[in-house]
């Protein structure tokens, strides 16, 4: 049974990337990402900016907005459509 499982693995294709080879997809979606993630950053910087200290939820929203920036990068750069085998 297990010899079945390992050829059926192996005739299996690869994993075809989330948006393929679609440049403008990559594009549209990565950028939005990015501009979501600079939304979500202005809305604690400019409590932050008055001068009042940041509250637990403030740093949550940065660490967030960051988080939303780089996986907009990430989908720009398209890391795993880049692997060779």
């Amino acid at each position: 049974m297990s010899k079945a499982l390992e050829e059926s693995k192996a005739a299996a294709p690869p994993p075809k990337p989330l948006f393929g080879s679609c440049w403008s997809c990559r594009i549209l979606s990565g950028s939005a990402l990015i501009g979501a993630g600079y939304w979500v950053y202005l809305g604690p910087r400019r409590v932050i900016s008055r001068g009042i200290a940041p509250s637990p939820w403030n740093i949550f929203q940065l660490s967030f907005a960051v988080s939303l920036a780089c996986w907009g990068v990430v989908i720009l750069a398209d890391p795993v459509g880049k692997q060779k085998k």
